[in-house]
């Protein structure tokens, strides 16, 4: 898997609603109801994640969820990392 240079994750972001980017990843910050809901979304997220065998780190602050995605064994972002944010956005 290769690393996206700057430009291509510049293109890559700008057609993705919601996440940012934080050095060799992009983040995305997600407010719900509560910390339910918030779980509810975690299991979710952690469901796409799997069938694409590509993880995110998540941190859980009672309704409000922040996914990191990374490719960390290539080193920087790749095309896994944004497959995976376009599905999570379609969740809502």
């Amino acid at each position: 898997m290769d690393v996206l240079t700057d430009q291509q994750v510049g293109e890559r972001l700008a057609a993705l609603s919601g996440w940012t980017r934080e050095g060799d990843s992009i983040v995305h910050v997600q407010k719900l109801a509560d910390f339910k809901a918030a779980l509810l979304y975690v299991g979710a997220v952690a469901y796409l994640a799997e069938t694409a065998a590509h993880h995110p780190d998540f941190l859980i602050q009672w309704n409000k969820v922040t996914l990191t995605l990374s490719t960390h064994s290539a080193g920087g972002l790749t095309d896994n990392d944004f497959a995976l944010a376009a599905q999570i956005n379609l969740l809502g």
